[in-house]
């Protein structure tokens, strides 16, 4: 009868501008498609040439190198007897359009181009391409002579239209289109086509695997047929991680998929389809056949050919699957050793070299490499001869099979702890068990004397020694201090990598590994050219917060003990004297808030598109705990430090993308790196709010109430030195009928930890300090610790609503000053952003949590 038809789909893992390897694996997809029984197969955007060529595709290089590979696939005897489509870039009238090209025993039968261009997130499609807006319209496309002397073709047809068979109608979205509302394929179906291709190149981001495949089950579910979605896998040469979710539903369920996090070069799946089952679904719809009755025509492609077979009664027809997706954890253990496998083999070089400092994020970094190594040895146990081949010839040993992901991290993987004078032993300790467990080759030194020598040309130079804030040193000769540590730690990172496989017999060179997460980032807890600085940075895309869910699950997964340790530790940049042998610096004391608050901050800032102000708004009714003066300090502290240290996303080093408020300069995120960090109009526009919102508490405005809810400073457990620029910490909790009013500025300050922001008054002494009770049990009102009595005339002309201090405090160098998370500015180095931008930061990368 001829009712049923095989399809394909594919995920490739393809390489921008490798035209010899993607051909390669596109060839070898049709083939695989074929042997499974398939008479259709489609393939990811952009396949030809891969998908992140970026500003290549100005170049008519790209195109025409594209041309010649499809030259090569139409010449190809062995894609012949199935239907086919390939993506590359075609110029069209002297437009370049992102294209399906379709074909069929060496001849092309329609090149359709992009309806919808994506330019989302990482995506810039329209600086390369235009989309084709010409709806259910065709035009001819005269074919390169090397096309015609292959196809005997001069012209094809070129535009929005469907493939008619024997048996069938096949119509085609290109990505974007399917995310759209106005997708391609409700007019499509409607008009009576069954089987919808889909060419996509879909990258991963956190918590979003859900997405694509919703979006394909409701696609069918509503309109009724076959959707067939293929999807670039790996890093093909930039940042994004590809899916590689190639998906096959009919009427709303799932019946094939491939399987996430797989090293394989070419995935293929088919699914056998009863054409009948979808005429049945969609005429049991009476709305949809209504409106079908009316909906206009595409243009049609005759192809004399059959995708099903008179003999198809013994075929069974495909059934639903159940499809499980990775939890974020699995995804932050997975994705980016997928990622990194691709960057070493690619790379050239001979594996990897972290810094490993024995604290949270570079043991994550860590944990990611073996997982790598053990996806490796688990590909290579599978038969996968591709990556056995890229493992001998990176360990440079021809006869090499790995068997044991300890014995291959031994062999990819170098670990150096950078310790010094300021280090504890408990790191030191947590390190070398770390690397034990994981087998990496480790090595444990002190960087002392660089850094002593790097001082004494300061001091015989200058006449000067700069001491610590512990030894009597001032502010700036503290900071200034642990960015030297942290500068020399980098140098000698990148000696070691160029160094230490000559030291082991082995050519090459090491790629070294950076550790910085993205709320660190955010908030520019780093110090320039440091953790900054590495070659890649697989967790450079995730949140603090996402990565210590991650090592709990690693802990058991991966049978590493030693991460419960790491876990239980306060993060600290060990860059500042012990006392008693013991650290005293944190992470968030340093940075005058949690790691919570900063994961809030971001989402505010980036996903829901929050300023100052905006982000004031929103806070104060998810931070019911905190007076609106507190959530108005806290936001002002946040984007002051936001602002002033922005110029260091512009030498981040690049980073797995994963997460979707990420601040990395380079394509995600595009912000002026220059900033008046005062924000003057912003923050005044927040004063004044605090100031409405407490007339309403003053007259008692049903307006003004609010309810106790969300714990201040964000969701979730934190640190005992949470706190920041005037929050509590986030077990104080407190109900609509204990909360206060706005009280008054002659209240006492209170004891705590006490978090100091930038003034805007004309006294360069003026200090605005917000304190934060460190074992409170109840939230209190901000207070201020004096009242101000003068005028402002130096930044703004407008009196801020909250009162500032002005308690002429003098700095430990003897000048009067202006206090910014702990340091003492005079007030021409207030106008000098550069004078706040150093600060020192947990710099995992070089051994110092």
């Amino acid at each position: 009868m001829g009712r049923k038809v095989i399809v394909a789909s594919c995920s490739l893992n393809q390489w921008a501008l490798d035209y010899h390897h993607n051909m390669s694996t596109i060839v070898e997809s049709i083939q695989q498609a074929k042997t499974l029984g398939a008479m259709y197969r489609t393939g990811p955007e952009l396949e030809i040439t891969g998908y992140s060529c970026a500003d290549h595709y100005y170049e008519s290089d790209t195109v025409l190198h594209a041309w010649e590979v499809m030259v090569e696939l139409l010449r190809n005897k062995a894609c012949f007897g199935i239907l086919y489509d390939v993506g590359m870039p075609v110029r069209h009238k002297n437009v370049l359009y992102n294209c399906r090209i379709v074909v069929l025993n060496g001849k092309i039968l329609l090149i359709r181009p992009k309806l919808l261009l994506c330019d989302d997130g990482n995506y810039r499609e329209s600086r390369w391409f235009t989309a084709w807006t010409k709806i259910r319209a065709v035009e001819d496309h005269f074919l390169p002579r090397m096309v015609q002397r292959v196809t005997g073709q001069k012209s094809v047809v070129f535009g929005d239209a469907v493939l008619s068979t024997h048996d069938t109608c096949i119509g085609y979205e290109i990505c974007e289109e399917l995310w759209n509302p106005s997708s391609s394929h409700i007019g499509m179906s409607l008009d009576g086509v069954e089987i919808i291709m889909n060419a996509s190149g879909s990258y991963r981001e956190m918590r979003k695997s859900w997405q694509s495949l919703e979006y394909i089950k409701t696609a069918t579910a509503k309109c009724g047929g076959c959707y067939v979605f293929a999807n670039l896998k790996g890093c093909d040469g930039d940042r994004v991680h590809f899916a590689g979710d190639a998906t096959i539903a009919v009427n709303g369920k799932v019946v094939a998929r491939t399987q996430p996090f797989q090293l394989t070069e070419v995935d293929v799946i088919t699914a056998a389809v009863d054409l009948e089952d979808i005429r049945i679904y969609r005429h049991m719809i009476r709305s949809r056949c209504a409106v079908a009755s009316q909906s206009p025509s595409y243009p049609r492609v005759q192809v004399d050919f059959s995708l099903s077979s008179d003999s198809d009664l013994f075929l069974p027809s495909c059934v639903e699957i159940p499809v499980i997706l990775p939890t974020p954890e699995e995804e932050i253990l997975y994705g980016p050793a997928c990622w990194l496998w691709d960057y070493l083999r690619r790379s050239g070089q001979g594996g990897f070299l972290l810094a490993l400092s024995g604290g949270m994020d570079s043991s994550s970094t860590a944990t990611i490499v073996y997982s790598m190594c053990s996806l490796i040895v688990k590909a290579v146990t599978n038969g996968e001869q591709q990556v056995l081949d890229d493992v001998r010839r990176i360990v440079s040993q021809k006869e090499y099979v790995p068997s044991d992901p300890r014995e291959l991290c031994g062999l990819l993987f170098h670990t150096v702890y950078m310790g010094t004078e300021n280090s504890s032993q408990e790191t030191k300790r947590l390190a070398k068990t770390l690397a034990q467990q994981i087998g990496s080759y480790h090595l444990s030194i002190s960087v002392d004397t660089v850094v002593s020598a790097v001082l004494g040309v300061f001091s015989v130079t200058t006449g000067h020694l700069p001491k610590f804030r512990a030894n009597g040193g001032t502010e700036r000769e503290n900071v200034a201090l642990q960015n030297i540590q942290a500068r020399v730690r980098m140098i000698t990172a990148y000696l070691f990598a160029q160094l230490v496989l000559w030291v082991r017999g082995r050519p090459g060179g090491l790629l070294v590994l950076g550790s910085g997460n993205v709320d660190e980032a955010l908030r520019g807890y780093m110090t320039k050219y440091d953790c900054s600085s590495a070659d890649i940075n697989p967790i450079g895309g995730f949140s603090k917060i996402d990565l210590r869910s991650f090592l709990r699950l690693a802990t058991e997964k991966l049978q590493l003990p030693v991460l419960a340790e790491v876990l239980s530790a306060r993060p600290t940049a060990e860059l500042e004297p012990l006392q008693e042998g013991r650290v005293v610096q944190t992470d968030e004391q340093d940075m005058g808030m949690t790691y919570e608050e900063l994961s809030i901050y971001g989402k505010l800032r980036k996903i829901e598109g929050c300023g100052p102000y905006s982000m004031f708004c929103k806070l104060i009714h998810l931070w019911r705990d905190l007076t609106p003066a507190q959530v108005a300090e806290k936001v002002k502290f946040f984007f002051r430090y936001y602002s002033v240290n922005r110029h260091k996303m512009t030498v981040l080093t690049p980073a797995y993308h994963a997460e979707t408020y990420s601040p990395d300069d380079n394509r995600f995120d595009h912000r002026p790196f220059l900033y008046n960090y005062r924000w003057t109009w912003q923050f005044l526009s927040i004063d004044a709010a605090v100031k409405k919102i407490g007339e309403g508490f003053a007259s008692g405005g049903a307006t003004s109430q609010r309810s106790g809810g969300a714990e201040g400073g964000g969701a979730g457990k934190q640190h005992d030195a949470a706190g920041g620029s005037g929050g509590a910490a986030s077990t104080n909790k407190k109900t609509a009928s204990t909360q206060p009013a706005l009280t008054t500025v002659s209240e006492a300050p209170r004891q705590g930890i006490q978090v100091s922001v930038l003034s805007e008054s004309t006294e360069p002494s003026s200090v605005a300090r917000v304190t934060v009770p460190a074992t409170a049990t109840t939230t209190q009102a901000v207070t201020d610790e004096s009242s101000n009595s003068g005028t402002d005339s130096s930044y703004h002309s407008c009196r801020s609503t909250l009162r500032q201090n002005n308690s002429n405090e003098t700095t430990a160098d003897g000048s009067g000053g202006t206090t910014v998370g702990g340091s003492s500015l005079t007030c021409k180095e207030e106008v000098d952003t550069r004078q706040l931008v150093d600060q020192p930061h947990n710099s995992q990368v070089l051994a110092t949590q």
